[in-house]
């Protein structure tokens, strides 16, 4: 497979890290995870947005760099292929929803200076689907402080990733996952692994799961 670097990424809910563990399996492939339990102002975030929207995001963005730092610097002989949950532009996303302006302006001179240290993804695999199955999934999951989390939130989450990548030319596997079931049904896991070792030409391929 040519892909030696996935990023998987889409909005709250959507699937992220129950395929990137599927896929980093089927791959023998190096997984990085992002440890948001670690974060101490998440919970807080969502109690008071405007008190603890900036060091949440500034506390995300220390860890997804001290993760991604990482690849730079290791080299696994018996694993050519990595896997992340996560995008490093994420923290660019989310902190021009949370943050007011002025801070946001601070926020993205720190990025800027860090981003272009960091190994970008060979592609991105974007999980899309509606707000709908999103909070289906939310509520599934149970964690107590996404549990009031608003459709209009996840609406502009949505729009701020769609908007990014294709502003950016990422090279992209869009996923309509409307009906996605990675660990209940093996063929919708199946099409994203047949996609990956296929490749693709262009920037970017749409992906329906039935």
């Amino acid at each position: 497979m040519k892909y030696h670097f996935i990023s998987i990424e889409g909005n709250i809910g959507a699937g992220k890290t129950t395929l990137a563990h599927l896929l980093s399996r089927h791959f023998n492939a190096r997984l990085v995870l992002e440890q948001f339990a670690d974060n101490p102002f998440l919970s807080r975030f969502y109690e008071n947005p405007d008190q603890n929207a900036f060091p949440m995001e500034l506390f995300f963005m220390a860890e997804r760099y001290k993760q991604l730092k990482e690849l730079v610097h290791t080299k696994d002989l018996f694993q050519s292929i990595t896997i992340s949950d996560y995008m490093f532009s994420k923290c660019l996303l989310f902190a021009k929803i949370n943050l007011p302006d002025e801070e946001f302006l601070l926020y993205q001179r720190l990025f800027e200076i860090i981003h272009q240290q960091l190994v970008q993804p060979d592609i991105l695999i974007y999980l899309h689907a509606p707000v709908t199955h999103l909070q289906s999934n939310i509520r599934k999951r149970g964690r107590s402080y996404e549990q009031n989390i608003s459709d209009e939130y996840l609406f502009n989450i949505q729009e701020t990733y769609t908007h990014y990548i294709r502003q950016h030319n990422i090279k992209t596997l869009f996923v309509d996952a409307t009906h996605a079931d990675f660990l209940g049904r093996e063929e919708h896991l199946n099409i994203i692994i047949d996609a990956l070792e296929k490749g693709h030409d262009g920037v970017q391929h749409f992906l329906s799961l039935p």
